[in-house]
């Protein structure tokens, strides 16, 4: 379980590109610092519950991502807002961010539904 620890944890480690944006003019970068709060797992004991909650928000944010995709460059291409090419890559950066924005609030959602009970049995 403490391998999961570390691959989970691990993640964090994407907000180091987050300096990208501070350090030069591409300022799009700055959104890699979402990452940061994914070091938390370092410090979390790995059980079944945190494994489970994670394959439900990695598969929920993987496929969200691939019909965002699919839709943004459908959209983009058939509109004629712009050519093929241009219409793949705002398909893909669409469904990279729908993928994280997604992955964030479902881990958040099942870590505090997770604390919530906890917290809740203890009284």
């Amino acid at each position: 379980m403490k391998m999961r620890r570390n691959l989970y944890g691990s993640l964090g480690l994407l907000s180091l590109l987050g300096l990208i944006g501070i350090f030069t003019e591409a300022k799009s970068f700055l959104a890699f610092f979402a990452f940061v709060v994914d070091f938390e797992y370092l410090f979390m004991e790995s059980d079944e519950m945190l494994e489970e909650s994670m394959n439900r928000s990695a598969s929920r944010a993987f496929y969200l991502g691939m019909v965002s995709v699919a839709l943004v460059a459908l959209v983009c291409f058939f509109g004629r807002l712009t050519d093929e090419k241009q219409a793949l890559i705002a398909g893909l950066g669409a469904g990279w961010a729908v993928s994280v924005v997604v992955y964030a609030l479902s881990t958040a959602y099942y870590g505090f539904r997770e604390r919530w009970g906890l917290e809740r049995d203890s009284d």
